[in-house]
């Protein structure tokens, strides 16, 4: 079983709050990984929050394949973290050589792009990225986009923070908006992409649990968009729906939880909109999910969301205080991090409905 969390907050925080949420829950995972995905940087990348920001996990020579890569496609470096590992002996981490989190200037002629144009821009070259680095087995590519940083690592979660001394308040590292999972896939081979959280074109997505339709799911994403790949985790079909519905199809977020959760039919005939649901059902049954599972999610526009399957088999709880929300599997991890909230207030959401947190950290309950 997984362990998830985020944090969306008014002011700047570390990548060790996001921890302190997770350790606490370490019954729950089995030390097998840590993973990462701030948004709304501050810190050392505070000046380029328009650019494009390349996270990637590499050998040497992957390190110069890819320099070379983004020099011949006229991409510009701005400014990079490159961590100084905490090298002490015992660490349970599986380390690559190199880390690079570098920000890049676009192109000269991007000026001239429209903001899809650029988008498909970014796309492209992480998938080219990843399958440059991946057909010579030399590093991981795991995000290329403005304001966006992820790390995967395979491991001891609080080792891995040693490791890359996330304990430490430098202010190096810091973000409005953290989502992490302290488990790497252990349901199919161990892979650094498998990891949650997964990340496309300005959704970020992790799920707690098992998605029973992942082969339909799977097959039938192949055919919908050029940047659905990899399919490492079954959990990576939730992150492409959701891009689906609300990037490719532009419906509105609630109609999320119509696809991958329907009514029953009897329901939906008794519902003043059971034309529109009924046809989510009929045209895209393939991307229903089945089994135990909780999903956390942040939007391009900086909405955070929660929502649990049709049955609600696996537990999720958001808790609040004035600068800061927090969505977690356990409420161990929210008395972890604002022990004086008002635990009245914590939410639990339902099978049926979907919390949304905005930029102004107000909380919205959509029910079905």
């Amino acid at each position: 079983m997984c362990r998830i969390g985020s944090i969306k907050s008014k002011v700047p925080i570390l990548p060790s709050i996001a921890l302190k949420l997770m350790l606490p829950q370490q019954e729950g995972h089995d030390n097998s990984g840590f993973a990462m995905v701030m948004q709304d940087l501050y810190g050392i990348f505070s000046t380029y929050k328009d650019k494009p920001l390349l996270s990637m996990a590499c050998t040497q020579n992957g390190a110069q394949m890819v320099a070379d890569y983004m020099y011949a496609h006229k991409f510009t470096p701005l400014a990079e973290w490159l961590p100084i590992p905490n090298r002490q002996k015992g660490l349970d981490i599986k380390a690559m050589p190199y880390y690079i989190f570098r920000n890049y200037n676009y192109p000269d002629d991007v000026e001239k792009m429209s903001d899809e144009a650029r988008e498909n821009l970014l796309l492209d070259t992480r998938i080219e990225l990843r399958k440059l680095l991946e057909e010579s087995g030399e590093g991981y590519v795991y995000s290329f986009w403005p304001d966006v940083l992820t790390l995967k690592e395979i491991g001891d979660p609080a080792d891995i923070a040693t490791y890359f001394r996330l304990w430490d308040d430098s202010g190096i590292l810091s973000a409005k908006s953290i989502v992490a999972q302290c488990r790497q896939n252990t349901n199919y081979e161990i892979v650094r992409y498998a990891a949650h959280p997964f990340f496309l074109q300005g959704y970020t997505l992790c799920a707690n649990g098992e998605n029973t339709f992942y082969t339909k799911n799977k097959e039938f994403q192949k055919t919908l968009h050029h940047g659905y790949i990899g399919f490492e985790s079954d959990s990576q079909c939730f992150l492409y729906t959701l891009h689906y519905v609300h990037h490719e199809l532009k419906w509105p977020l609630p109609y999320y939880k119509h696809v991958i959760t329907p009514l029953p039919f009897e329901e939906i005939a008794e519902r003043p909109d059971n034309s529109v649901l009924t046809a989510i059902r009929q045209s895209l049954a393939h991307l229903e999910i089945n089994g135990p599972n909780t999903i956390i999610s942040v939007l391009p526009d900086g909405q955070m969301m929660t929502c649990c399957d049709s049955k609600k088999l696996r537990p999720v709880v958001v808790g609040s205080t004035d600068n800061m929300v927090a969505i977690s599997s356990e409420v161990c991890g929210l008395n972890e991090i604002m022990p004086d909230r008002d635990a009245t207030k914590d939410i639990y959401p339902n099978e049926r409905e979907v919390v949304v947190i905005n930029n102004n950290l107000e909380v919205s309950r959509w029910k079905q």
